[in-house]
């Protein structure tokens, strides 16, 4: 198992309306192969989360969160007493806010891969219901991992090396709308930095560039970027950032320019290492769209054979359409004649 987990506590969160009421763990969790696993799954879900942004501490932000933390790394604070400071400040900022929020509050000092971290994450409930060996129909409350919305990592290796980066701390986005993300920034007294979209788009840019450049044909260039989308999607599973260097060994094999040289002659603002937004480099080896009722989606390598456009006539023609769809459109046919 590649997840250690060294402190593990969990209080609970009900806030309805303008009251939020605190019900906290009297100590840690005893850690055993049960928390490991836990913390485990936990861990890789946040990681398969889309929409990250990336912060740091703030020195024009509420620091009692970072105090508390770098207080109990000192080893002059415990961690459940760290965590009670903590779930204090979420209390004060949650009630700030009108949106209702009720789940379990996790902390969890953990390593992984030779790093060190803290994790916190809101996890809400969801009810489960099965059948008994007697046939009767019974309900249990579960943990609703794959839709946490509120949560941030930090990375306590970065935050020591690097406290100047202003993403040693990642955090969920989330799709509920930009003032929970508001929130759980305030909480953690933290200012938003480095922007995985931005950094990806500016790759996929000097990327396509450099393949133009480089006059790849149609084939090398849709293997080359199935390659570093590979790889930028491996970066995400892994929670990693993608690095300039690597992407110039995928895509320099068989060029005459290294790509690291030709992305710094061209001055792209594209750091060294960046975090990867999945989203945005999907549409390295993918187009899609919806609108008005039609939703389309089809490989890149497709364009201009299978699939070609005529921007004049704003038309897409498909030749050889998935045969499920096709069967659809027989059926329908079929019945109306």
């Amino acid at each position: 198992m590649s997840i250690e987990v060294n402190k593990l506590v969990v209080h609970y969160v009900d806030k309805q309306d303008e009251d939020t009421q605190i019900h906290l763990r009297n100590d840690e969790m005893q850690v055993n192969d049960r928390v490991n696993v836990f913390i485990e799954q936990l861990h890789h879900a946040y990681n398969g989360k889309p929409g990250k942004g990336y912060c740091a501490f703030s020195g024009d932000k509420n620091s009692q969160v970072s105090a508390a933390m770098q207080s109990y790394r000192n080893d002059e604070l415990g961690f459940w007493h760290m965590t009670e400071q903590a779930t204090e400040v979420l209390k004060e900022e949650l009630n700030k806010y009108a949106f209702n929020e009720t789940g379990y509050l996790v902390f969890c000092h953990y390593q992984y891969v030779a790093t060190d971290y803290i994790l916190i994450a809101l996890i809400n409930i969801k009810d489960h219901y099965s059948i008994t060996s007697e046939l009767d129909l019974s309900s249990s409350r579960h943990l609703d991992i794959s839709r946490m919305q509120l949560a941030a990592k930090i990375d306590l290796s970065a935050w020591d090396t690097q406290p100047d980066d202003a993403r040693y701390i990642s955090f969920i986005k989330g799709r509920a709308g930009r003032k929970v993300a508001d929130f759980f920034l305030d909480f953690l007294g933290c200012e938003e930095g480095i922007d995985p979209k931005q950094q990806s788009q500016v790759m996929l840019e000097a990327v396509e560039d450099y393949l133009s450049e480089q006059q790849f044909d149609k084939q090398e260039k849709d293997t080359l970027r199935k390659e570093v989308f590979d790889y930028c999607n491996d970066c995400v599973a892994s929670g990693e950032d993608a690095n300039i260097e690597t992407l110039s060994e995928t895509l320099s094999k068989s060029g005459d320019t290294q790509f690291d040289d030709f992305y710094k002659d061209q001055d792209y603002a594209l750091e060294e290492s960046f975090p990867v937004d999945k989203k945005t480099v999907t549409s390295m080896v993918k187009f899609s769209g919806l609108g008005g009722g039609v939703s389309i989606g089809f490989e890149r390598k497709h364009l201009g054979e299978r699939v070609t456009y005529n921007a004049a006539t704003d038309t897409l023609t498909i030749k050889g359409i998935p045969p499920n769809l096709k069967d659809q459109l027989q059926r329908h046919y079929e019945d109306s004649e």
